[in-house]
Order: structure tokens, then C-alpha cells, then sequence
């Protein structure tokens, strides 16, 4: 029979299961207010506890009966003792048999226990799946802290038969084709994907996401709901995007991106014949299944299996061989062979016109382009969340230089926070440009922004007057570390927390001062390059006298952040977004960049990891901080 499914696109509270725990009794008690409440309620992978928790799971995770008695209680203090059935997919950090999983849970919930319904009516577990393919790559790390499971299976519900995956395991076909083999009509997704990829109007792993899933629904003929988490943990930006899909890879709904929201879904399995009709592709691997899984153990056993042919061709084929070399011998003795200026001689035309690949462009920026409205929402969401709702804070305080980073990161706070809850405090030194105090007078005013200017030439200039030797770069530093007491002082004064500006080549170039410029516990900019600043710059509308003037620290008179380099930031940023893909110096010298420009990139890289790194500590113990007992910074 038919049935409605909704998809609650949920924001956890990091490791606080008990609040979460209660925003799921708000759950219920919303899909109870609709027109036509759902019959099944999808919440996304860990949804009560967050999912980058690390070393948390051994706190965070529960058993599955613990879980279910919990959801349980949680719906009847909603929905009163005569609470409907209500079946629930949920992801969990589990613990079973004294271990770790990150696990799926399908149970039905209900009021009171009625011993004539049929069993599918009762309230219970129904099925516990857990997570088969552990990421542990990029910023996943699954593997260190859960142990991975070693089934799927599909199993009964009240609306048909289903089977549930997780994350990872949906990008693994094989997957999705077991659980239709055992029957699955429905596919259950539970999922926490953080986005990555700003070049397309999307995430670009949502599109991925998309064409993984279509796949899945329409090769084997079964509906596939994707259920999301959103929020930002830690800097990870969960966009959401849950998407129901029908066994014809046809999108049936889709929720938005970035907002917590609850998608409503029909879901018809007399849809079902209907497609597997029109494309018999599981009949017909279940037909072909014997030899396939002949094939899968032999390839599996690592050997390496000759080419099967008719014995009866051998014959013929060495023949072949045989009469090509006598042929060949020929016309070498008559002086026959053709060589291309023959053919141009001999006016033979070509059968087919030639299309040739674009050739490596080092001096493109395609490496390095972002959709500057995806990038935007993306980064005004990031603060709002991470500065919001996981800290608490409700105004911010800026350090604006009149420089194109800091002005940006200013626009990106009016916008997340409204311009009444941004202070931006102008510390200017007195060698310092006035065209930098100018540049920021033009965002203040612009953006109708709090403001302060605090002249820190007095501070500096004590401290120095006890080291009159000090060389530029030492008074360089000392200014930096002078405008962060400024900065934190005045967050401490009002309330309010401090942004950071430096962007993601300025970082990896090391070009910063340490526990200075890099101080600011949230940072907006620090995965953009300086090329898609720029850009981004120019989008938000900053005033081009801006975005378009040489950049510079401004800590000495005449100073450029590119003279400095020996390169430019368009041609280090482009050697670095290959750098940072994994190419080595030589491949990049070898398709065309110059030897020259490499090796200053990957020597500014590499002499300045430390500097991207928390202090480094002794490690005596097995509970050693950060390596060993780890916490996220927002757990």
C-alpha cells in the first residue's frame, strides 16, 4: 500500500543526545499537525549526537534497545498514550556485543500495546543495520573510533520490505544491488556528507550524491531516500539536500540546502512492476547471479586468468600471425612502405576529422574558479552556525584593515548578523598607509557598521623602545601581536567573539604572524585562495579601490605581499591548487609551469607547516591531548 514518508533534515546539537533527544519530541509533535501525518519518519546518519564527535563515541554511543526505549518514551510524552503507529529510521552511534558502531535503527513506535495487532503494528525494533564502509580518508576517520559491520540485509515493515545503508555504503554499487537481491522495495539512506566543491551552482558532492543515487533507484527498480544532516561542525558544512528518488531514477522531492526543513514524500510500491517492467535489469541479474558470483570469487582470488577463446581459432590466429610477417617482408623488399608525407604526395584524405583534447593550460584559472553565489550563502550559513547557534554569540568584532580580506570577511558578518552586531575596529601604527584607514572608513560607512580606531603606536613603541635593534620584520610582528590584544580585549569588553581574515594562501605560504594574525577562533576565509577573494570580493560589493589595489601587510612603507613572494598570488594560487591535489613539483614543471615559480610555491609551503599546527607537546602517556584523546573543538 501506499504511504508517506517524511525526511527530517535535522540540525544535532553536538554530543548532547538528551537535547536532541528532545528536538525529536518537537518532531513528532509537527508531523502530527499535518493534513496527512507520515507513516514513516527518516532522520539522518547520528542524528542525536553530531557526527564528527571522534573519541565522543565512547560516550555518545547506545544500545539499540536504549535508543529505541528512548525514542519510544519520547513519543508518547508527544503524542499521548493513544499515539498512532509510527515506524522511524534513525542513525546512532551504537554500541553492541562491547563495541562501537555507527549504525541505522528501523523500529515502529506506538501508544498502547495492543496484543491482537498484527506483529508488524507493535511497537519494537525491527532491524539494526551497521555501517559497512568506514571513510577514512580526507577529513573522515571513521575507522579509528567504530568498527564496521558485515551485513546487509532486507527485512519486513509494515509498508513492504526495505533494507537501510549508510553514507559511505550507497557509494558502493555492490551494496545497493544486495539489498535489492533480498527483496528491497524501499532504500533507506541515512547520511551526514559534508559538502565539498564550490565551482558549481551546487556542493559539488551533492551532484555526485545525486547521480550515485538515480543510479541505485533506477538499476534496480526501488525507491532510495537520502536523508541528510545540516550544520557546520568544527568548519564542515553539512548542506542537506535529502532527495527521494522513484524506481524510475525520477526525483520524487528534494529539501534545501543548508536549512533544517521536513520533506514530505508518497511512496507507492505499485510503482514498482511498473519500472522493473520497462527496465528488467534485476531480473536479469538474478538470472545471470550464478555466474557472476563464479566470476566475483575467481577475480577475488587474485590470480591472473588467461583470455578465453575457441581452441579451435588457434590455428587460425597463429596463421594470422604467420602471413602478417611474410606480408610485412614483402613490401619492404619492393620499398612500398608509406610514410605520412606518402600520403600527403599521394592526395589520400583522411576518413575522419581529428578532435584533438584541450592541451594543460598552466596559465588557466579554471583550477582556481568558484561560484561566487554558492560560495556566499555557503560562508554566511558558516557563521551564522558556527558563531550562533555552536557558541552563542549573538555580535562580532573585526579587525579592519581596509585591505580586501578583512573588508570582505566585514561584508560576510553584515550579512550573517546584520550590520547593528558587527564592530570593526581600525588599528592603524603611525608609519601605518592612510590610504588603509581611508579604505576602511569606505566599508564602514558602506555597510553602516559599529566602529572604533585604536592608534596602537603607543603600545608598540614601548616595548620597542626597550629593543631599539629590533629589524622590521621583529616590529612587523610585534604590531600584529599588539592589534590581536586589541582585538580579543574589545570581544572581552563587549561581549562578542572575534573573526579571523587570513586567507588560505596566505596560510599555506606561512605569511602571518603566528598566534597573531591566525588568533581569531572562527575564520570565514581560510579555504579561499586570494584569487577567490578577490572574486568573491567583487561579488558581495566591496568598492573596487579595494579589491583592485596591490595587497599588502602595510607593516612597512611600500611593502606588497607579491614582492615579498617573488611571484604573483593568480600564479602561486594556480601551482597551488595542483600542489594541493597531489601533483609533485615536476609534474607541474613538465606541463608547462615555470621551474622557478614552483619551487618558490613549494618552498613556502613546506617550511611553514608548523605554523598551521597547535603547539607540539611531549607525548608520555596513551591520553596524550589532541593525539590520543580527542575531542572536537565544538564537542
Amino acid at each position: 500500500m501506499a504511504y508517506t514518508l517524511a525526511l527530517a533534515q535535522f540540525r544535532p546539537r553536538k554530543g548532547n543526545y538528551s537535547v536532541n533527544m528532545e528536538r525529536l519530541g518537537d518532531v513528532f509533535r509537527q508531523i502530527a499537525t499535518q493534513d496527512r501525518p507520515p507513516d514513516v519518519l527518516m532522520l539522518p546518519e547520528t542524528a542525536l549526537t553530531g557526527y564528527f564527535i571522534e573519541g565522543g563515541v565512547r560516550e555518545q554511543a547506545v544500545t539499540a534497545g536504549q535508543l529505541f526505549a528512548d525514542i519510544q518514551r519520547t513519543y508518547i510524552a508527544a503524542l499521548g498514550r493513544n499515539a498512532p503507529p509510527l515506524d522511524v529510521v534513525i542513525g546512532f552511534y551504537e554500541c553492541w556485543r562491547d563495541r562501537f558502531y555507527n549504525s541505522a535503527l528501523y523500529a515502529t513506535l506506538g501508544g498502547e500495546f495492543n496484543s491482537v495487532a498484527p506483529t508488524e503494528d507493535r511497537p519494537g525494533i525491527r532491524h539494526v543495520h551497521r555501517k559497512m564502509f568506514l571513510p577514512t580518508y580526507g577529513v573522515f576517520d571513521e575507522a579509528r573510533f567504530v568498527e564496521s559491520g558485515h551485513h546487509i540485509a532486507a527485512f519486513d515493515t509494515r509498508f513492504g520490505r526495505a533494507a537501510m545503508l549508510i553514507c559511505e555504503d550507497a557509494w558502493h554499487s555492490l551494496a545497493g544491488t544486495v539489498a535489492a537481491l533480498d527483496g528491497a522495495q524501499v532504500l533507506y539512506v541515512v547520511s551526514a556528507s559534508p559538502a565539498r566543491g564550490v565551482h558549481e551552482e551546487r556542493p559539488s558532492n551533492l551532484s555526485r550524491w545525486d547521480d550515485r543515487i538515480r543510479e541505485i533507484a533506477g538499476e534496480h527498480g526501488v525507491f532510495v531516500a537520502v536523508c541528510q544532516i545540516v550544520g557546520f561542525e568544527g568548519g564542515k558544512g553539512f548542506a542537506g539536500g535529502s532527495v527521494v528518488v522513484g524506481p524510475r531514477s525520477d526525483e520524487r522531492a528534494r529539501a534545501p540546502l543548508w536549512q533544517e526543513a521536513l520533506l514530505l514524500a508518497e511512496i507507492d510500491p505499485t510503482d514498482l512492476p511498473l519500472a522493473r517492467a520497462d527496465l528488467p535489469l534485476l531480473a536479469a541479474l538474478e538470472d545471470k547471479l550464478p555466474f557472476l558470483l563464479d566470476e566475483v570469487r575467481a577475480a577475488a582470488s587474485g590470480g591472473n586468468r588467461p583470455t578465453a577463446w575457441d581452441d579451435a581459432n588457434e590455428v587460425t590466429h597463429q596463421q594470422a600471425l604467420t602471413d602478417s610477417t611474410a606480408y610485412l617482408r614483402t613490401i619492404d623488399s619492393e620499398g612500398e612502405k608509406r610514410t605520412a608525407s606518402d600520403i600527403q604526395t599521394h592526395g589520400i584524405s583522411q576518413l575522419f576529422p581529428v578532435i584533438h583534447a584541450p592541451r594543460f593550460d598552466p596559465g588557466s584559472d579554471e583550477p582556481i574558479q568558484i561560484n561566487t553565489a554558492l560560495a556566499l550563502e555557503w560562508l554566511i550559513v558558516f557563521l551564522r552556525d558556527e558563531v550562533g547557534f555552536r557558541r552563542g554569540f549573538k555580535q562580532v568584532v573585526v579587525g579592519l584593515s581596509g585591505g580586501v580580506d578583512s573588508a570582505l570577511t566585514t561584508y560576510l558578518c553584515a550579512r550573517a548578523f546584520g550590520p547593528q552586531n558587527v564592530l570593526a575596529v581600525r588599528m592603524p601604527y603611525r608609519t601605518s598607509s592612510q590610504d588603509s584607514l581611508d579604505h576602511a572608513q569606505l566599508v564602514i560607512d558602506d555597510l553602516g557598521i559599529q566602529h572604533h580606531t585604536v592608534d596602537i603606536s603607543g603600545a608598540v613603541d614601548g616595548y620597542l623602545a626597550l629593543e631599539p635593534e629590533a629589524d622590521g620584520r621583529r616590529r612587523g610582528n610585534v604590531m600584529a601581536r599588539t592589534r590581536m590584544i586589541v582585538l580579543f580585549d574589545q570581544s572581552q569588553k563587549l561581549g562578542c567573539i572575534p573573526i579571523g581574515t587570513g586567507n588560505k594562501t596566505e596560510r599555506l605560504f606561512g605569511y602571518y604572524t603566528w598566534h597573531a594574525d591566525d588568533s581569531p577562533p572562527v575564520n570565514p576565509l581560510g579555504d579561499l585562495f586570494k584569487t577567490q577573494v578577490w572574486a568573491l570580493a567583487s561579488a558581495v560589493g566591496v568598492p573596487d579601490v579595494i579589491v583592485h589595489k596591490p595587497a599588502s601587510a602595510d607593516l612597512v612603507v611600500g611593502q606588497t605581499d607579491e614582492s615579498d613572494f617573488g611571484i604573483s598570488y593568480r600564479q602561486a594560487d594556480r601551482i597551488l591548487a595542483y600542489l594541493l591535489q597531489g601533483y609533485r613539483a615536476e609534474q607541474l614543471v613538465e606541463r608547462g609551469f615555470a621551474a622557478a615559480e614552483v619551487a618558490i610555491v613549494q618552498r613556502r609551503v613546506n617550511s611553514t607547516h608548523w605554523k598551521r599546527h597547535l603547539p607540539s607537546t611531549a607525548m608520555l602517556s596513551s591520553t596524550a591531548i589532541g593525539e590520543y584523546y580527542l575531542r572536537p573543538v565544538d564537542y
